[in-house]
């Protein structure tokens, strides 16, 4: 199953880059729950894809040096730039941890760092 789970954040990643955020989104369940943390955390699909409107005002600029999955979980290590509201880019450093049950997304447990 990990293989698959990491197939699907493989996918949606793509789909992420390519500015089409309901690539992703198609993959979370309806209660998703993305916990960014020492910030916020969003409940529902439907908080995930407004915050992501918000927030990719381009699509983001990322790269994945670990991908690691196991059972459930699938761990993303990298780095990404997001434009913010003036359209500076920002740096970050993250690592998701993103869990799955039967094929979706139910958690994202996120630590972002701006560098």
């Amino acid at each position: 199953m990990s293989d698959k789970n990491k197939a699907i954040l493989e996918r949606g990643n793509a789909a992420i880059a390519e500015g089409n955020n309901e690539g992703l989104l198609s993959s979370c369940s309806d209660n998703t729950e993305w916990i960014f943390v020492g910030d916020k955390t969003l409940k529902g699909k439907e908080a995930v894809r407004q915050y992501m409107a918000a927030t990719y005002i381009e699509p983001p600029k990322f790269t994945v040096t670990n991908l690691i999955s196991e059972g459930d979980f699938v761990t993303a290590l990298g780095d990404i730039t997001l434009k913010d509201e003036d359209g500076k880019a920002v740096d970050y450093s993250y690592c998701d941890v993103w869990r799955f049950r039967g094929g979706q997304i139910i958690e994202l447990r996120a630590f972002v760092i701006k560098t």
